[in-house]
């Protein structure tokens, strides 16, 4: 061999041996003959980290328990060949298809759109509106008759006046006339919502055209957004289980009362509130918005407290009675602050669509798309009046395996073109010029074969997107071998379920509880008073018309069957029957008459069924676990696991 040739020999040997080491030691374990990656596995345990609530899963060698049970997992998956299931292909697919949409946007247009729907958001429109509806799909005469109402219906609104006009023609069916109260960017579809910013307080739109129809709106207010709210509040549902009977009004004036009389408002929450997500917080609620509850009342309540540490007076809303406290006020954020969570809702609006028309653009500067198509003469020319008919045919010598245009690499020809025509012929199209037609036809199949042959690309182009869509493939096979595997079978398997519950009938055991009635109070004094009537057999309601009145509540009661984990009893409760000592809970005081103490209770397998069942899930996984560790070897790269722990210290 020449020594020229020898050096280039060794030279590649040696590349390819560097290129292997590199890629051996970039592999952390093997599941049988498949490799997993340290970057796959570094980049899910960094982007999880944050999200897992179990310490024992920020440990890496837990965390890689983990990861290699879902490899196996997902390797028992393909081998059972659930990745060719067609509903697991159209699913992916549909995934796919939305996620892309996220990836194809142009910036700078995507930028003003931001920019503009911040503006909105900063502003709330109050308006009514009337509309004729029509579909976006309806014929010639159909739209012109909706569109000649509305100018009519329009006409007279200004002479009548608007809420005249919108009460009368309100049918329900094919005209609508809505009062919409206050609304902001991003709560009506995006021509409306442009419709509305774009007149001026007190007068009437043109007429114009969404999805739904022809509407005009009559503008009756615009202010600056009242910005976001966090407000605390005490609820008593219609139905009180623990109120002893009383109305519920009755109650949440009681619990008003308490409030006048100077008692903490968290206290008397976490004491008698039955929003159970919020009473153990105080009644704290998630911050929220103008038009984000689902109660227009409670929002107006909350609205209108101005002062922090403001409270209300006790309101009904379709939930039950409230009193809510203003926590804190938080205006509109800034711009730079909100920016991406703007973006993700611009792409999801109606917006897109002229984000669509920037990206059509960007793409075929991106393909080198010539402006002019010279073989578009062609098709006029073989064009006629029976494609408006539906009955139009390609001639018989068409010139079918000419090129048309190129996309990247993929070619297109006359005959795709041509087949395009043939599906779509009187599909949605006016009669028209064929030159007209022709460019319609391929404009719309120049931008979906642009857009597609990117979306086709997008794993390969993009790192970001090719990350989602594999995680969303290997979720979605996940899914669907547990929910075969695992959860449906174990639902089904009586004798199984059986057998479980008997060898862990310890398990399934209702804890200790008592019936009693609670009795609370900031006064000691009056509570000892309670303690001695109970004591001596009153009835309740008379106990209560003594310590209490119309104006003031010096005790509240609470009775029932209750754990050791009810919000009414204090934590140091001790299970006996009898008037307890007093103790001090939630910032007061509380004494306890204990009518019966009801001792732990062994549950039939009916009565611990959903337990008994989701248990068994959990065993049957665990000894299914084992089966498939056998059947796949796992091998750890012990090397390159030492490496991703040095790395993580750092």
């Amino acid at each position: 061999m020449p020594l020229r040739s020898l050096v280039t020999f060794l030279l590649i040997t040696f590349i390819l041996n560097v290129k292997a080491q590199s890629v051996q030691e970039d592999v952390l374990f093997f599941v049988d003959d498949t490799p997993v990656y340290t970057s796959e596995f570094l980049r899910v345990y960094n982007k999880n980290l944050d999200l897992v609530q179990d310490e024992s899963q920020k440990d890496v060698d837990e965390y890689l328990t983990l990861f290699t049970n879902y490899k196996l997992k997902l390797k028992e998956a393909r081998a059972l060949g659930l990745h060719e299931k067609p509903s697991y292909k159209r699913e992916l697919s549909s995934y796919r298809k939305q996620l892309a949409k996220s990836f194809m946007t142009d910036a700078k247009v995507t930028d003003a759109m931001v920019k503009e729907a911040y503006e909105r958001i900063s502003y709330d429109i109050k308006a009514n509106h009337i509309l004729v509806k029509v579909d976006e799909n309806a014929s010639p005469e159909d739209t012109l008759a909706a569109y000649n109402n509305i100018l009519k219906l329009r006409d007279r609104a200004l002479n009548e006046g608007f809420e005249v006009v919108r009460k009368e023609v309100h049918n329900g069916q094919t005209v609508f006339g809505e009062a919409l109260g206050y609304f902001s960017g991003f709560r009506m579809v995006y021509k409306f919502e442009t419709a509305a910013f774009n007149t001026n307080v007190g007068e009437i739109s043109k007429p114009f055209r969404t999805r739904f129809g022809y509407h005009i709106a009559y503008i009756l207010d615009k202010r600056k957004s009242r910005g976001e709210r966090t407000v605390a509040h005490i609820m008593i549902t219609e139905k009180s289980a623990g109120a002893l009977d009383e109305a519920s009004e009755a109650r949440i004036q009681d619990i008003y009362k308490k409030i006048n009389q100077g008692e903490a408002f968290d206290v008397l929450a976490k004491q008698f509130s039955e929003d159970k997500s919020s009473a153990s917080k105080g009644g704290v609620l998630k911050p929220f918005s103008s038009g984000q509850l689902g109660s227009q009342a409670f929002e107006d309540v909350a609205f209108g407290l101005k002062n922090v540490n403001d409270i209300s007076e006790p309101f009904k809303t379709k939930y039950g009675w409230h009193i809510a406290k203003l926590i804190a006020k938080k205006p509109v954020p800034e711009f730079e602050a909100i920016r991406p969570e703007l973006e993700g809702r611009v792409k999801r609006d109606d917006r897109s669509k002229l984000i669509d028309e920037a990206l059509y653009t960007s793409l075929k500067t991106k393909y080198h798309i010539e402006k002019e198509q010279p073989a578009l003469n062609y098709f006029e020319s073989i064009l006629n009046d029976d494609y408006h008919k539906r009955t139009w045919r390609l001639p018989g010598d068409f010139s079918k395996d000419k090129p048309l245009v190129k996309i990247g690499k993929k070619q297109f020809l006359y005959k795709d073109f041509g087949s395009y025509l043939l599906k779509t012929q009187g599909r949605g199209t006016q009669k028209t010029s064929s030159r007209s037609l022709v460019l319609e036809k391929y404009k719309d199949f120049l931008n979906s074969n642009l857009v597609k042959y990117r979306e086709d690309n997008l794993e390969t182009d993009n790192e970001e997107f090719s990350h989602i869509i594999n995680e969303y493939r290997d979720g979605l096979l996940l899914f669907d071998l547990m929910e075969t595997t695992i959860w449906n079978a174990a639902k089904t398997d009586s004798i199984g379920i059986q057998d479980f519950y008997k060898a862990h009938k310890n398990k399934y055991v209702l804890p200790q509880r008592v019936d009693a009635v609670v009795a609370s109070s900031s006064k000691q004094k009056i509570l000892r008073k309670v303690a001695k009537l109970l004591d001596q057999g009153m009835p309740l309601d008379q106990i209560k018309r003594l310590v209490n009145s119309n104006d003031k509540i010096e005790v509240m009661f609470t009775s029932g069957i209750m754990d050791a984990e009810h919000q009414a009893l204090p934590k140091s409760f001790q299970f006996k029957k009898g008037i307890s000592r007093m103790y001090a809970h939630n910032g007061t005081f509380a004494i306890v008459q204990v009518k019966n103490v009801l001792q732990k209770t062994q549950q039939t397998l009916e009565e611990a069924k959903g337990t008994v069942i989701s248990d068994y899930q959990v065993f049957k996984e665990e000894n299914w676990l084992k089966d498939l560790a056998k059947k796949y070897k796992i091998k750890i790269n012990q090397e390159a696991l030492n490496k991703i722990k040095e790395q993580i210290k750092k």
